[in-house]
């Protein structure tokens, strides 16, 4: 049980795309919600689940907490995961993301102690929301709030902050199709994870 670092699960999203509130779809016997709760519970001592201030209030057995600086979306979730979390460390995943996995999760949080920031990077692609900070990021991320600046995927360009990646490289072996880090997007992105996991062993890792 990881007691340095916290999880964090950013649920405060619009849906846009999805057309209804995507923390509530099922997949397999699990809402999405739960999903990512249940892996970050099995990791992490400490749990947040991080909402936007306008956002229905969710009947979930964790703690809770509004985003202190609206709409400035998962920058914003982030920043109230840094500042509510007791721990120096976070690691964030949104709840759209049906195949966490515990094993590459491990790949971020054991290279925590040389870096602030331990990112997803899949070919050119930075994957953000499979990533580890540390509380030394707050000045940034303060900096880039206030400068509008939302994309959480500029921080690696700060040369206060050490970086490190995990790889394709890094997975080959434990999740080579990169399925860690699929969301769901739309209904079709839905039922093809719907699909995926009736392909799964009974575990449901990959």
């Amino acid at each position: 049980m990881e007691i340095d670092v916290t999880g964090v699960l950013l649920a405060g999203g619009k849906s846009r795309r999805m057309g209804e509130d995507k923390r509530y779809l099922v997949v397999g016997e699990q809402t999405l919600l739960e999903r990512g709760l249940a892996v970050l519970r099995s990791i992490f001592q400490e749990v947040l689940v991080v909402i936007a201030q306008d956002s229905p209030p969710l009947d979930v057995d964790a703690r809770v907490e509004r985003d202190m600086v609206p709409d400035c979306g998962s920058l914003g979730g982030l920043y109230t995961g840094l500042m509510q979390a007791t721990t120096p460390y976070v690691f964030v995943v949104a709840c759209d993301m049906p195949f966490l996995d515990p094993a590459v999760i491990a790949q971020f949080t054991n290279r925590r102690a040389t870096a602030d920031i331990v990112m997803g990077k899949l070919g050119a692609r930075l994957h953000p929301m499979h990533a580890l900070y540390g509380k030394r990021c707050l000045p940034v991320v303060e900096q880039m709030i206030l400068a509008r600046e939302l994309k959480i995927q500029e921080m690696v360009s700060h040369a206060s902050l050490r970086v490190r990646y995990v790889t394709d490289a890094d997975l080959l072996t434990i999740d080579p199709s990169g399925r860690s880090f699929h969301n769901v997007n739309t209904p079709a992105e839905l039922e093809l994870a719907r699909s995926l996991l009736a392909q799964l062993p009974p575990s449901g890792q990959p």
